[in-house]
């Protein structure tokens, strides 16, 4: 009997390597020689493994020069040790943009928000699809946005692009030099990004009107942008939320472009971007979501924003680790920008809770930065065992500062200018909490470390702060319901009614 059922056993074995072997992109004409379009054999290999039902596209060791690649439902793309997607720069080598209204015609968002066909890989609502490594996927000939000169000729100008697909799975591969984007997602639901370094000349990741996404393991060098965005934008024609997010255990950081996956990361004598954040695009909304066991170095820091109408709520945020970080480390923005359909109200920031955070080196002359608009506070914030440590520096003209608004403008901090105080300020706010928070400034400050200016509820206790020159640790105006307790060099202190001006 065991005779007889090792033939059968062997054909089997034999037929199932076959069956592997069908979707090498080899056999299907592909050359991997980094000079022959390679785009033909490997869509051919994708439309064979769909035809079959499903199955896994195998990349061997070579560099494969493609334009675009078309995913399908059921397929994954295996990049093996020493494969290379690289992306052409030749015009015509890229599917044209398809036509969306809401970007083209109503400008809700900008073009690379708007497209999808024009990815070196996309595909559009598919279910069960992946790409695996170790392999890479290089976007030399994509455009960085849509005024640059590779996009004038049509070609790419995102590394992956998806839109309404369901069940993705993005593992252990790199993304070098990704484009405007070197993942866009939109509308994705069911989506783990795990194990990627991307190091890039725009957006590492974009996460838009997704639910259920799980990022882990990820190392993110973008200089020039955001790292790990979330969005919630008007791409798909209406108001989808992003929600139910984890992001955990990654690095997000700004290094010069290509210094994080040669290991030598340069810091160049500017300002980088790097982060993580919530925005600019915020339409939808950003629920649920928790970010753990993240470090930022050489970059920006943590960016929460709401200024398209966005209800951005229930956000949690702990073990964060932060090295030389520009502007504000921390930064809640609840804005009017409102690019968005007509009618729509002003958003909400609340229910948000920050803990154990370290932050060494936080250059800029910016404070923790907490700012709503007048009548649109941002609320019920909680920050929790944080140990922040800044440059200083701060002048008495900056301690004198009236911040302007801008809550139709782009919200980014430095735009902001110089806060009025140096460890945290907070405008147009209610349900402020501080617990266990030690604030410390390298060089010599005039401005006063917390400063708070339209604030109902505000509540400090063991706070540690480095007093001004002026010996004040808090600066009030136009606070209601104000209490510290067991807050270094200031007595126990409670306002239960409206303070016009007052220092502590």
């Amino acid at each position: 009997m065991k005779r007889s059922l090792a033939p059968l056993l062997l054909g089997l074995c034999l037929a199932s390597t076959a069956l592997a072997a069908a979707y090498d992109v080899r056999s299907y004409g592909a050359k991997g020689d980094g000079m022959t379009n390679d785009a033909p054999a490997v869509n051919a290999a994708i439309s064979a493994a769909s035809a079959a039902g499903g199955g896994t596209v195998d990349f061997p060791a070579g560099d494969y020069l493609v334009g675009s690649v078309r995913l399908k439902s059921n397929v994954s793309l295996h990049l093996g040790p020493g494969s290379s997607l690289i992306a052409s720069s030749e015009p015509g080598a890229y599917d044209k943009a398809e036509p969306n209204s809401w970007g083209d015609t109503l400008h809700y968002q900008d073009f690379g928000h708007s497209h999808f066909h024009d990815g070196l890989i996309w595909g559009e609502g598919l279910t069960n699809i992946g790409i695996t490594g170790p392999g890479r996927i290089y976007g030399r000939g994509l455009s960085r946005d849509w005024g640059d000169d590779k996009a004038a000729q049509n070609v790419g100008n995102k590394a992956l692009s998806l839109k309404n697909c369901r069940n993705v799975l993005l593992r252990d591969f790199t993304i070098a030099h990704g484009g405007w984007f070197g993942i866009l997602a939109t509308g994705v639901d069911n989506l783990v990004i795990d194990g990627l370094t991307i190091d890039t000349n725009r957006d590492g990741m974009d996460i838009d009107c997704c639910h259920n996404v799980r990022v882990s393991n990820c190392s993110v060098n973008s200089p020039y942008d955001d790292g790990i965005c979330l969005k919630s934008s008007f791409g798909l024609g209406q108001f989808r939320s992003t929600e139910n997010v984890t992001i955990s255990d990654c690095l997000v950081c700004g290094y010069d472009e290509g210094t994080l996956i040669d290991g030598t990361r340069v810091r160049s004598n500017r300002s980088p971007t790097g982060r993580i954040k919530f925005g600019t695009e915020s339409n939808g909304g950003f629920k649920a979501v928790t970010i753990t066991n993240c470090v930022f170095e050489f970059c920006r820091g943590l960016a929460l924003e709401s200024v398209d109408g966005a209800v951005l709520e229930d956000v949690t945020v702990s073990n964060l680790t932060m090295r030389s970080i520009y502007d504000a480390p921390i930064f809640l923005r609840l804005g009017a920008r409102m690019r968005g359909p007509d009618g729509t109200p002003v958003g909400v920031l609340r229910h948000v809770v920050i803990s154990n955070v370290v932050a060494e080196d936080v250059r800029g002359r910016q404070a923790i930065l907490i700012a709503g608009i007048p009548g649109h506070p941002v609320e019920d914030v909680l920050i929790d065992n944080v140990r922040m440590q800044f440059a200083g520096g701060g002048t008495a003209e900056d301690a004198g500062r009236q911040m302007p608004e801008q809550e139709k403008d782009y919200p980014e901090p430095g735009k902001l200018g110089a806060t009025p105080s140096w460890g945290l300020y907070a405008r147009h706010a209610a349900g402020l909490s501080f617990h266990h928070v030690v604030l410390t400034a390298a060089s010599p400050e005039q401005r006063g470390p917390i400063g708070l200016e339209d604030v109902v509820g505000a509540a400090f206790e063991h706070v540690a702060a480095a007093r001004s020159e002026s010996g004040a640790t808090f600066s009030l105006k136009s606070v209601t319901g104000f209490s510290s307790e067991r807050c270094l060099g200031v007595a126990d202190t409670e306002r239960a009614g409206p303070v016009a001006a007052e220092r502590l």
